[in-house]
């Protein structure tokens, strides 16, 4: 049987010289070496960079922009921004893997607030994924590397650690306060831990409760109106299964009990993912009440409904070229691999595309999809080398690993280019999608013709677009006809029409989809999603 932890979480200090080479080991590009590194001293938090890994992590370029996107460099050169939360006066804060500290980017005054950690270890780097803001004005953040909890006072600048709980290999992940409860993942510890705030200032209760695949991993959480919480499990490339823990009734039970128990069966329901989805990484739930997982193994996000316990794929746009180079040409099919996943209070499905550098957009009230791309791009994450040794210069991904909804805005942070960035979503679209039928029927062997029309919103420009047709499945295909282009010029008062044809192969399996049609250009992709109904 599995056991269930309780115990006592405890505010920890850190020694002077507590095991650089794991934190360094854990880095990309850190680990050891044959011969020692060449490294040009500039006093700096690059210095903890080789001269030849500083472009890598360092930052490529100065911050961008476009009509939909915002970007602002940091000012401290190399320090790989990660987690990111927006409070509740127009701040914004975030993590910063390679110097410990955490920043604030003040949205209205445009100016940024490096809070320097006297406590964290001279040349330490971690991977911090996890941020919230709570109501007491204080950030609450993960650190995977040195298997910690922190606590930032905004009041008196002050850092707490707390260290993790763990037996063996843990990775505090994700981290996200819920009345007077802290719940955070351990992605490699298999296991969610839950917080309790009410207690002293120096220790703080706690329960982890194990996941119920062993030797898995713990995803990302959500938590829907009745607190249940909703998690991932699941094996590398194996597939998993979605976890309902019913945490209120563990808690109530556990109260007139008076004693801890395992959770097992009585408060945990598990729904078995669909083969397609092979690595959740991101979950929200949206005000529907519907779950949401995101797949980086793939181009696609996944919606779970509770009440038919039936889950629908649905599929980004293809990466655009400039995202990934390919100039080896080895990159067949490119993925755009959706990582963490939210939700707005306007019932829409924030996500953002690693491999495809965009922060995109979902509402499944009008099925409407809008990828916004990021502008800055870092070569050496792409095939940009033309074998020349010189990188091409729009080639590559910023690596956007985190991003926070504040309102009409998503924020968002830059890990290899030193920037953090913000998307208006209240910029109007430049074109619009209409479709012919949002429905459509087909028997495997046959196909069918699928008409759109493309109009821009623009009183002027000209815009240079080229066409969206994704499929989730090999055995549905949507091609171009013979009578339209790929790539098109919008002419404004001049609506363009699009003919696909829609076919499904003589294996295609009895069920219902999504396909992705619509336009993008190089600053945005914009599509609708069609329900297909194989028979």
């Amino acid at each position: 049987m599995k056991k269930q932890h309780k115990g006592i979480f405890f505010v920890v200090i850190f020694g002077g010289g507590l095991l650089f080479w794991a934190t360094a080991a854990s880095m990309p590009g850190a680990g050891p070496m044959n011969e020692e590194p060449e490294i040009t001293i500039t006093g700096t938090p690059a210095d903890n960079f080789s001269d030849t890994d500083r472009p890598r992590f360092c930052g490529s370029g100065n911050a961008k922009s476009t009509d939909f996107v915002t970007e602002y460099s940091i000012p401290t050169e190399c320090t790989n921004p990660l987690a990111i939360v927006a409070d509740y006066d127009g701040n914004v804060w975030f993590t910063q893997t390679n110097t410990g500290k955490l920043a604030k980017f003040d949205s209205n005054t445009e100016t940024f607030t490096e809070y320097d950690n006297p406590i964290w270890p001279k040349n330490g780097r971690s991977m911090m994924w996890g941020i919230d803001y709570a109501p007491d004005g204080s950030v609450w953040f993960t650190d995977e590397a040195f298997d910690s909890v922190w606590k930032f006072s905004t009041i008196d600048e002050k850092y707490d650690r707390f260290g993790y709980p763990s037996e063996d290999d843990a990775l505090p992940q994700r981290l996200a306060i819920t009345g007077s409860q802290i719940i955070v993942n351990d992605f490699t510890g298999n296991k969610l831990t839950f917080f309790d705030l009410g207690q002293s200032a120096d220790e703080i209760q706690y329960i982890s409760l194990p996941s119920p695949i062993d030797n898995s991993v713990t995803a990302d959480f959500t938590l829907d109106e009745n607190n249940n919480v909703w998690y991932t499990n699941w094996l590398f490339q194996q597939g998993g299964v979605l976890v309902k823990f019913d945490y209120n009734g563990y808690r109530n039970a556990v109260q007139e009990s008076g004693k801890e128990f395992f959770a097992g069966d009585m408060f945990t329901e598990i729904y078995q993912l669909p083969v397609e989805l092979l690595t959740p990484n991101g979950a929200a739930m949206s005000n529907d009440g519907k779950i949401w997982l995101a797949d980086t193994t793939s181009s696609s996000f996944f919606s779970f409904n509770p009440i038919t316990e039936e889950f629908t794929q649905f599929i980004t746009a293809d990466p655009l070229l400039s995202a990934y180079g390919n100039q080896t040409g080895v990159i067949k099919n490119p993925i755009s691999r959706p990582y963490w996943i939210d939700s707005d209070e306007q019932g829409r499905i924030i996500f953002n595309e690693q491999n495809a550098n965009n922060i995109s957009v979902f509402d499944p009230k009008s099925n409407l999809l809008v990828e916004y791309h990021v502008p800055s791009k870092n070569p050496y994450w792409g095939d940009c080398d033309p074998g020349t040794g010189m990188m091409l210069a729009d080639c590559g991904l910023a690596q956007i690993f985190d991003f926070a909804i504040d309102g009409e805005k998503i924020w968002f942070t830059e890990w290899v280019e030193n920037n953090i960035g913000v998307v208006d979503t209240s910029v109007p679209l430049p074109l619009e999608i209409q479709l012919e039928s949002e429905t459509i029927s087909i028997s495997p062997g046959d196909s069918r013709h699928l008409n759109f029309i493309v109009s821009s919103k623009s009183s002027d420009a000209v815009l240079g677009n080229s066409l969206i047709l994704s499929s989730s499945h090999d055995f549905l295909n949507v091609e171009v006809s013979h009578d339209s282009s790929e790539s098109f010029q919008l002419i404004p008062g001049t609506p363009h029409p699009i003919h696909t044809n829609l076919s499904a192969s003589e294996d295609a399996v009895s069920g219902t989809y999504k396909i992705l049609v619509g336009a993008q250009s190089s600053d945005i992709a914009i599509g609708k999603f069609i329900t297909v109904t194989i028979e």
